[in-house]
């Protein structure tokens, strides 16, 4: 998701919105050129008819599980989820899906609900390195949170930690070069990701519309840290405490998810910050214990899944489908940014139909004008289906998150839209089991009561003034 500063869009500059959409859609068929051209999403009917033969895969500190021990684990997992079955029906799509991605146990998860918590958790980690501290984020303001970054990171390069740091180029056009040549005189390995600037980067194709929009933090090979929160004092202010106070002014605080994880989980997600810093063609890595032995951490199962612009299909996209398709009680999301594409529409809409409870957490206020009324243009189609929505007030909210018939999670970076789909980089965690499923759901029901549901009867007396700015968003959603 492109990153903009928030604006507040007053009636008296819809023409400009307009005329700034219709642009947009113009533009398009030009933009496809330039671009390196279309991606199209799978038709996900396919992987709804995959056969549920094929066994389910762990990992363990130990490697991989033997068939039949998975087979106990499976059951005992069953056994614990009651009378859902959507263990045995959907993770065996899951596991065609994600063939290369076995579900790791024996892991350590902590929950972690806004900025200040996450940074706290992120500076304890790094102070305590001692060998390494990989960085992978969108993006890495130059302000007071990104500071504290930065000194901290510099500190621990300086320590004999080394540290490799992997940006967004399109995600720090607001970030100034000094920025990131102050980390690089330090001693510290800094990579661009994509350059904007097609003679400054070290590969043949310039792809300009491809994005890393991972959030991962990774110290020692042995905790890891991922979800939707960026480097960027927006977050420094919980959502949940009331807004903060900066220069004598209340600020809005913003919403966000991020989840640390220990255990042998870990070891996939190191694996998918140097296979992006292989294809980035970043300079050979100082040697470092990279990969330790990662012994039992806790007794949470996860699945990494990371998606990649240059993958066949989003592995991120048809394992979200294939929850949400083989849901049987409740389907909870909250997302930042809601522009779906027809699959998951469908997929939503025919959960409703068969009397699951779905029920979708949005933003009020955003900072992206043109996905937020595109996303309001299907609010009609999805409560006529059932869907119940809600808008969370007091905030700006940027979490990423799912949580389905109590016992399947999923915690990333990844929007519902077409753009975390089809063109950016995304990393995002799927949990299996009941106990971790429960701290999602109170996490729901608390955001939940920072919310106000849109009704139907309501929702179709809106003004003409936003039909207009919802069909006008809706024509461009897929370059949003």
């Amino acid at each position: 998701m492109m990153y903009f500063q928030r604006q507040k869009h007053k009636p008296e500059n819809l023409l400009r919105h307009c005329c700034i959409a219709l642009a947009r859609c113009v533009a398009a068929p030009v933009c496809a050129l330039v671009l390196a051209g279309c991606a199209s999403l799978p038709d996900n009917q396919r992987w709804a008819e995959v056969p549920g033969t094929q066994p389910v895969e762990f990992e363990s500190a130990r490697g991989v599980v033997a068939d039949y021990q998975g087979g106990i684990i499976l059951d005992a997992l069953k056994d614990k989820s009651g009378a859902i079955d959507i263990l045995q029906k959907h993770l065996a799509v899951e596991q065609a899906i994600n063939a290369d991605t076995p579900l790791v146990l024996d892991n350590k998860l902590v929950l972690l609900q806004d900025g200040p918590a996450t940074y706290k958790a992120m500076f304890a980690a790094m102070r305590a390195a001692r060998d390494h501290i990989n960085l992978e984020t969108y993006i890495f303001n130059d302000d007071e949170v990104g500071t504290q970054f930065t000194d901290i990171l510099l500190e621990r390069q300086a320590a004999g930690i080394q540290v490799n740091l992997i940006y967004d180029s399109v995600g720090n056009l607001g970030t100034p070069r000094e920025f990131f040549k102050r980390l690089s005189a330090g001693g510290i390995q800094v990579l661009e990701f994509n350059p904007v600037n097609p003679l400054a980067g070290n590969k043949k194709e310039w792809l300009l519309n491809n994005r890393d929009h991972r959030k991962l933090l990774i110290v020692d090979g042995r905790v890891a840290f991922l979800g939707g929160i960026n480097i960027s004092e927006s977050y420094s202010s919980s959502p949940f405490y009331g807004s903060g106070k900066k220069d004598g002014k209340f600020t809005t605080g913003w919403r966000d998810t991020h989840l640390q994880i220990e255990g042998p989980a870990v070891a996939k997600l190191q694996t998918l910050f140097m296979e992006t810093w292989t294809k980035q063609r970043g300079k050979h890595l100082a040697e470092k214990n990279y990969f330790p032995v990662l012994p039992r951490q806790g007794t949470e199962i996860v699945r990494v899944i990371g998606s990649s612009f240059s993958d066949p299909h989003s592995l991120i996209y048809l394992t979200l489908l294939s929850a949400i398709g083989n849901a049987e009680q409740r389907v909870y999301l909250t997302n930042a940014y809601f522009a779906p594409d027809p699959a998951l529409l469908a997929a939503m809409t025919e959960a409703a139909r068969r009397n699951v409870d779905v029920r979708l957490i949005l933003p009020s206020q955003t900072d992206s004008w043109a996905v937020f009324h595109a996303g309001r243009s299907h609010y009609t189609e999805l409560q006529r289906a059932g869907i119940r929505i809600y808008e969370r007030h007091g905030t700006v909210m940027h979490s990423k998150t799912a949580v389905i018939d109590s016992v399947w999670s999923t915690i990333g970076s990844t929007n519902l839209d077409w753009r975390s789909f089809l063109h950016n980089d995304e990393l995002n965690a799927v949990v299996i089991g009941r106990h971790f499923a429960g701290e999602m759901e109170a996490m729901f029901a608390k955001d939940l009561a920072e919310s106000s549901e849109i009704l139907l009867k309501k929702w179709k007396r809106r003004s003409f003034q936003l039909r207009v700015q919802e069909w006008l968003a809706r024509l461009a959603e897929y370059w949003l």
